[in-house]
């Protein structure tokens, strides 16, 4: 019998379960990667086992939290799955210390500490996202931009003391270095020896 403090984090558990088992749905459908996909859909469906394992504990139903399948889903679209689901992740220390407890009480818990052990792997080898490849050379060029934009505008503002005339020759400024820049990677990026299309620079 649980308790009623236990039974709050069962089924703070259940909906977690719930939830994620959507967003691994939704992340899997919209990924053109079919090996991906799969590893995904097959999470998504583990987790919908593990919320009728709690749902059978507690005899309730809980609703997914949409607001988190929607944060998730969006954070991973903007800023690419490994972002997303590292930060989905972080929710998973808190579950173990309740899975530790509701182990002793349920053998079939220490089935579910693998499964999310096993996820948590197979996540860690999606790690290895096309974009992550170029993000030393944004970050060098955002680098370079905010230095020398930055300068430019103070100069042109005490030089210039017009804000709209600032403005203008700043925009000018900034696609020019811009320009410049995404020139000089991609020379720079085409004689590496690399596996880096230069052409996505």
């Amino acid at each position: 019998m649980l308790s009623e403090e236990l039974k709050e984090k069962v089924l703070q558990l259940q909906k977690n379960e719930i939830t994620e088992k959507i967003i691994y749905s939704k992340l899997a459908a919209s990924l053109k990667d079919a090996a991906r996909a799969k590893i995904l859909e097959d999470i998504s469906n583990e987790e919908a086992c593990h919320y009728e394992f709690w749902k059978a504990i507690t005899n309730e139903e809980v609703a997914p939290d949409n607001f988190k399948i929607k944060f998730y889903f969006l954070i991973s679209r903007i800023f690419g799955l490994t972002f997303g689901l590292k930060s989905m992740e972080k929710g998973e220390v808190n579950a173990q210390q309740v899975y530790a407890k509701l182990s002793q009480q349920y053998a079939q818990v220490e089935n579910i500490i693998k499964d999310e052990a096993k996820h948590e792997n197979e996540l860690i080898d999606l790690i290895d996202e096309e974009r992550l490849k170029y993000i030393s050379s944004v970050v060098l060029g955002l680098n370079d931009a905010l230095v020398e934009l930055t300068g430019a505008l103070v100069g042109f503002t005490l030089a210039l003391q017009n804000t709209r005339l600032v403005a203008i020759v700043g925009l000018i400024t900034g696609i020019a270095a811009s320009l410049s820049m995404a020139a000089s990677e991609y020379l720079s990026t085409k004689q590496e020896k690399t596996d880096k299309n230069f052409m996505k620079l």
